[in-house]
């Protein structure tokens, strides 16, 4: 397939974000479109200091520079929460090893049971953080990178609300009590031919900030099912949805596919924003044109969900399960079990993985 210009993903200007009422729902409106539409864009003037984005980037950098007895210190697999450093091709994407070394650092709350029930409530408890003789700010730092990119991706669903014809604060009541929302610190080698640094996918949660750093390599499919280069923008923010949002607008949002194919070294920091584990995915109470634009549209009316490993073996399409879990927990848990299945069968050999 042919790559179609980068200028396909818009870049947005979120200045009326911090503005009136009045210039909030007009950038509601923008949004509103691009999410039904593209479902990806370029933010600016979205007021996150530059200089802080550049110091977790610098943090970043100190890590993966780590001798590989130290990043060891919090592997993934010593956490039952799934938690920590992996190696490159720890993490499989439609049952692919993508090429890539991070961390994961999701909210804390109180550990449950390994045995606890419903078993996505085995997701919560502790991350696993580094002594700061060995990466100095590195849990401050990831503390803070929460705390902000919290705060803006709130701002956010504020527009998404409005552009739904929801009150603004819609979705935000929706979070719950223990918000589950997670961070990805990523080092992309360069990419071996045939492989991806991250294989195509759809995200989970509700929505993702990523500071993609100043290395291309992030590509996102159009509707014409050709894939674009996003641009590269200094000071800005990739902003796309997640498969909770594409479930509880009937589809009217998408989750886009994406994937990371870099030629050289590349970096880069997520923020993916998520509710209470018990969230429900029930569709929200929008007006009726929004279910009548799906079903005009054939693309927005067949969407999926990324397949189960079991479903992938069977031949069915990488974001094409028809199984649409009833809360976010559950949509969770099946991101672990088809992502890291020899970590599933270490901490929870019991599990029938789906």
């Amino acid at each position: 397939m042919t790559n179609a210009p980068s200028t396909a993903i818009p870049v947005v200007d979120l200045g009326p974000l911090f503005g009136s009422e009045s210039e909030r729902a007009e950038l509601a409106e923008q949004v509103r479109e691009i999410c039904h539409e593209i479902g990806f864009f370029v933010a600016v003037n979205h007021g996150i200091d530059p200089a802080f984005v550049d110091a977790v980037f610098a943090m970043m950098h100190r890590f993966f520079a780590l001798p590989p007895e130290q990043k060891v210190l919090i592997d993934k697999m010593r956490s039952r929460h799934f938690r920590g450093w992996e190696a490159e091709g720890s993490e499989y994407t439609n049952n692919r090893p993508d090429i890539r070394e991070q961390i994961d650092l999701w909210s804390e709350w109180p550990e449950r049971s390994r045995t606890a029930e419903p078993p996505y409530l085995r997701l919560l408890g502790p991350n696993q953080w580094l002594p700061d003789d060995v990466l100095p700010e590195y849990r401050e730092l990831s503390i803070e990178w929460f705390g902000r990119l919290g705060r803006l991706a709130d701002r956010v669903l504020g527009l998404l609300s409005l552009g739904l014809g929801l009150d603004e604060d819609h979705l935000h009541r929706f979070f719950g009590s223990e918000p589950m929302s997670l961070t990805k610190l990523i080092r992309y080698p360069p990419t071996p031919p045939g492989q991806a640094g991250v294989n195509a996918h759809h995200d989970a949660a509700f929505l993702t900030i990523l500071a993609a750093g100043s290395t291309p390599g992030l590509q996102v499919q159009l509707p014409d099912e050709s894939w674009v280069d996003v641009p590269v923008v200094a000071n800005s923010f990739v902003i796309n949805l997640g498969e909770m949002l594409q479930a509880m607008t009937g589809n009217y949002f998408v989750a886009t596919p994406h994937r990371v194919v870099t030629a050289e070294e590349r970096f880069s920091a997520g923020y993916f924003h998520g509710p209470s584990l018990d969230a429900s995915l029930a569709v929200l109470p929008l007006d009726h044109s929004y279910a009548e634009a799906v079903a005009a549209s054939p693309r927005h009316a067949k969407a999926g969900f990324m397949a189960g490993r079991a479903e992938t073996e069977a031949g069915v399409g990488d974001m094409r399960s028809a199984h649409k879990p009833a809360v976010y927990g559950e949509q969770l848990w099946n991101y672990f079990c088809r992502s890291y299945p020899a970590n599933v069968a270490h901490h929870y050999p019991d599990t029938t993985l789906p």
